[in-house]
C-alpha cells in the first residue's frame, strides 16, 4: 500500500471505510454483516487499537428481544427513583431495562468480523479524512493514517475531538469551545460525566429485582447529579455517580462521593472493587462534525445521543440500521435520528438545566412521580406520541418551562 496521497490510483479502495471501532463503528459493522445485500462488500475498519477493554456499560430499555439480546448481562423489570423525601418504585412493563457490558459487545462483533475475508482491519492513528473528486458525476473519500492511506466510496467516522473515556481531553475540549465557538451561548453544551464501580460485598446486600435508576441524594455539584445502582446479584452491583454539568470533576471528587455513598448505604459492610469505568458524554445540539457526502458522522459525533439526557445506545442502533437500509436501497444517506418535535423538547430542557432555571433533581422527580415508567421511557427514546408528551409536560411548572420554550423558539428564528 502506498504511503503517499499523490497517486490515488495506487491506494487500496473499499466500498465502506469505518473510522473508529467503538460502539457506533462496530454497530454499523454489525448491521452491514447482517445485510444480505451488503455483507460481501469490501470494508476497512480503522482504529488506534483493537485490544478492547471493558471501558463502558450500556443500559437501555426494549419491549422485545433486540439485536444484541445474547449479550445482555443483566435486566430488570422494576426501577426506583429517589430524592429528598421521595422514594418511588415503578414497573417498567411493557419495557425491560437491560445492561450490556462494553467488552462483550466489542468482542462479539470483532470476532465475527475477523472471520470474513472481505472485512479488513488497520490499527493506526487516523490523520485526515477528506472528500476526493473522482469525476464530475461521482465522489469518493480518502482516509490517511500514520504510514498509509486508502480510498472508499463511503467513509463513516465516529472519531470525536476528545476521548469519552478520558476526562482530561473532554475538559480541554469544553474549554476550547467556550473560548472559540460563537454558537456556544446559543446552543448550550453540558457533559454527562460519570465514574462507576462494580462493587462486590462480602454479604448479601442488594435486591436484584430493582434497578435504582436515579438516586438524587448525593452532592449535586451545583448541577444535576445522581447515583444509579444496578444489582447483578445479591452481593454485586454497578454503582455509578453521574453528573450533568458544564465541567468535569477530578477523579478524586468522584471517588469521594462514591466512597461516602457506599458507606452510608451499606454501613459496616465490607466490599471490594472489581471494575471501574469513567467518562464524559456531550449533551448539546451543537454540531460536532462538518463532514460532507460521502463522509458521514455516526455515534456521538453524528448526534446519535439524546441531547438532554446523554442516552445513546438505542439511538446509535437506529442510526446504523437506517444507514444500512439506505445503502441497500441506493438512497441518499440521512444520518439524523432525532425528529424536530423531540429536538425542541431537548433544547428546552437543556436551556433550563444550563441556565439553572430549575434543579434537575426536581425535574426528573416530578416526571417520574406523575407518570408511568413506560411513558417516561417512550418520551426519553423519542417514541412518545403528542398526548404522552402533553402528559409529561403537565408534570413540570409552566412558569419555568414556557418562558424557556419561548427563548428557544426565538433563538431558532
Amino acid at each position: 500500500m502506498s504511503n503517499a496521497l499523490t497517486s490515488n490510483t495506487n491506494l487500496a479502495s473499499y466500498d465502506y471505510i469505518i473510522a473508529g471501532a467503538g460502539g457506533a463503528g462496530l454497530s454499523l459493522l454489525h448491521y452491514l454483516m447482517e445485510s444480505s445485500g451488503l455483507s460481501s462488500k469490501s470494508i476497512l475498519v480503522i482504529d488506534k487499537s483493537f485490544q478492547k477493554t471493558n471501558d463502558r456499560t450500556w443500559c437501555f430499555w426494549e419491549k422485545e428481544p433486540g439485536a444484541f439480546e445474547n449479550l445482555v448481562h443483566h435486566h430488570w423489570d422494576t426501577i426506583s427513583i429517589h430524592a429528598k423525601g421521595f422514594n418511588k418504585e415503578l414497573s417498567t412493563t411493557p419495557f425491560t431495562y437491560k445492561m450490556i457490558q462494553g467488552i462483550d459487545f466489542y468482542n462479539a462483533i470483532l470476532s465475527k468480523a475477523k472471520l470474513k475475508s472481505n472485512i479488513h482491519f488497520q490499527e493506526a492513528i487516523i490523520l485526515d479524512i477528506k472528500v476526493l473528486d473522482l469525476s464530475n458525476t461521482s465522489k469518493g473519500a480518502t482516509i490517511e493514517w500514520e504510514g498509509g492511506a486508502a480510498t472508499g466510496n463511503y467513509i463513516f467516522s465516529s472519531l470525536l475531538p476528545f476521548q469519552m473515556n478520558q476526562l482530561a481531553t473532554a475538559a480541554a475540549y469544553s474549554q476550547s469551545i467556550q473560548r472559540n465557538d460563537s454558537s456556544f451561548k446559543k446552543a448550550p453544551f453540558l457533559w454527562q460525566h460519570f465514574k462507576g464501580r462494580i462493587v462486590q460485598f462480602e454479604k448479601e446486600v442488594f435486591n436484584t429485582s430493582i434497578a435504582k435508576l436515579m438516586d438524587f441524594n448525593v452532592p449535586q455539584q451545583s448541577a444535576t447529579a445522581f447515583m444509579y445502582q444496578l444489582p447483578l446479584n445479591e452481593k454485586e452491583a454497578l454503582v455509578e455517580y453521574t453528573i450533568f454539568s458544564e465541567n468535569v470533576l477530578s477523579i478524586a471528587e468522584y471517588d469521594q462521593v462514591l466512597n461516602t455513598y457506599l458507606a452510608n448505604e451499606f454501613p459496616g459492610q465490607r466490599y471490594s472493587i472489581a471494575h471501574e469505568e469513567i467518562g464524559a458524554i456531550p449533551m448539546t445540539q451543537l454540531s460536532l462534525s462538518n463532514f460532507q457526502d460521502p463522509i458521514y458522522a455516526i455515534g456521538a459525533l453524528g448526534a446519535a445521543i439524546k441531547a438532554s439526557t446523554g442516552y445513546a445506545f438505542q439511538f446509535i442502533q437506529l442510526q446504523c440500521k437506517n444507514i444500512v437500509q439506505q445503502l441497500e436501497n441506493g438512497q441518499p444517506i440521512q444520518a439524523q435520528v432525532h425528529n424536530t418535535r423531540h429536538q425542541f423538547y431537548d433544547a428546552v430542557l437543556l436551556y433550563v438545566l444550563f441556565h439553572h432555571k430549575m434543579e434537575g433533581a426536581e425535574i426528573f422527580k416530578r416526571i417520574f412521580a406523575k407518570n408511568k415508567a413506560a411513558t417516561v421511557f417512550k418520551f426519553l427514546s423519542n417514541t412518545s406520541n403528542i398526548f404522552e408528551d402533553i402528559q409529561i409536560m403537565r408534570s413540570l411548572p409552566t412558569h419555568i418551562f414556557l418562558p424557556a420554550a419561548i427563548r428557544v423558539l426565538l433563538r431558532r428564528a
